[in-house]
């Protein structure tokens, strides 16, 4: 199978000595890091067969939140400090996109332009679910940052995970939100657009914009999900951990071009187009977003701030709920077995993956052949 590492060996070397003064450390970062990627650069493990001798070699992962191959126990970890989250309420997915005419202005000016995204559709998700004719309290937002289109264009919008309810102000009662119905989608669009051009005007008082750009319609999209806080959850982790392209949509490589699958929102199906090794390039690292940047956030009842004003909701939620069945009680032996399984890390021997027969004995650690850059 193809991978970007594959493009990247073919192609980063050109692409950096045409662009490599005005690139981002954090561009030069992930070509590195993807490169480097389960190879010798990074070190790893010497296991051996029992049965036909043969050596596997275990390299590690750069863990670049770029790479398409890191995220797999990343993804996991964070589902399960989710799930402990969650409420039992219904939930809502709400998109928000930039128009077109500001996404140069965001591309130029990335750490600003996206938290102020974030932030103004959290916001102004907050400040209408108040209303007491949509909901009447403060609502829990998980904001997810997404920069890119199926062929890598630069588009730039975010994803919000909103619970389909909010506390009151004083703290006291919760206010369920109707079945199909969170709050008015033109109405919470032009909130939006209000609340992102005050922030972005106040983090970079010195950008001129023309007025007309401000009039442009912004495209929101609300969607009911219901019921089943695992479903959405793993629906979201899609979300929260995707990069611009993964290997598998990577089809054909050639000395001058990359061609790449993708899906046509309109039609439902999948085409392919054909990149320039410069231009692939170029469209893959524009989605690596700065050092530090935070692409998850969280906003009302799940604000870090309100931690202990989410566990509170969540248990009197829980206790609205009707309880259900016990399940069959285990032996304590067993049970006493499953506690030391959950504790204990991942044991290996693995399969042999030459005879599919024999255990791998770990032999030997491999040093690294590089260190890891800053």
């Amino acid at each position: 199978m193809l991978e970007v590492a594959d493009v990247f060996r073919r192609f980063a070397a050109d692409y950096l000595d045409a662009h490599g003064a005005s690139m981002p450390p954090s561009h030069r970062r992930a070509i590195a890091d993807i490169l480097a990627c389960r190879t010798a650069a990074l070190g790893g493990q010497v296991w051996r067969c029992d049965a036909c001798n043969a050596e596997v070699f275990s390299y590690h992962s750069c863990g670049n939140r770029s790479c398409p191959k890191c995220h797999t126990s990343q993804t996991q970890e964070w589902l399960s400090h989710r799930q402990a989250e969650m409420l039992p309420v219904p939930y809502f997915h709400i998109t928000v996109t930039v128009p077109a005419e500001l996404r140069a202005v965001l591309r130029a000016h990335q750490r600003d332009g996206y938290a102020a995204l974030m932030r103004a559709t959290a916001c102004a998700i907050i400040e209408l679910a108040r209303d007491p004719r949509y909901v009447g309290g403060t609502v829990a937002v998980l904001a997810v940052l997404h920069t890119w289109d199926q062929q890598l264009n630069l588009h730039p919008h975010a994803h919000c995970l909103v619970s389909g309810g909010g506390i009151s102000e004083d703290g006291s009662t919760w206010h369920p939100a109707r079945r199909n119905f969170l709050l008015p989608i033109k109405a919470l669009a032009r909130k939006v657009r209000g609340k992102f051009r005050a922030l972005l005007q106040h983090a970079c008082p010195d950008l001129l914009m023309p007025d007309l750009v401000w009039r442009k319609s912004w495209i929101a999209h609300v969607t009911a999900w219901g019921r089943g806080e695992q479903a959405v959850l793993d629906y979201l982790a899609r979300y929260a951990f995707r990069i611009a392209v993964t290997n598998t949509r990577i089809i054909g490589l050639d000395d001058a071009t990359v061609r790449i699958q993708y899906r046509d929102r309109k039609t439902d199906r999948r085409r392919t187009c054909r990149l320039s090794g410069e231009e692939f390039t170029r469209r893959f690292l524009q989605h690596v977003l700065p050092r530090g940047f935070h692409k998850v956030r969280y906003f009302g009842l799940w604000h870090p701030s309100h931690r202990h004003d989410a566990a509170r909701v969540r248990h009197m939620l829980q206790l609205q709920v009707p309880p259900s069945p016990d399940p069959p009680q285990q032996p304590a032996e067993a049970l006493r077995d499953t506690t030391a399984a959950a504790a204990a890390p991942p044991v290996e021997p693995r399969t042999c993956p030459h005879c599919h027969n024999g255990w791998l004995i770990f032999i030997r650690t491999l040093v690294p052949l590089q260190a890891m850059g800053p």
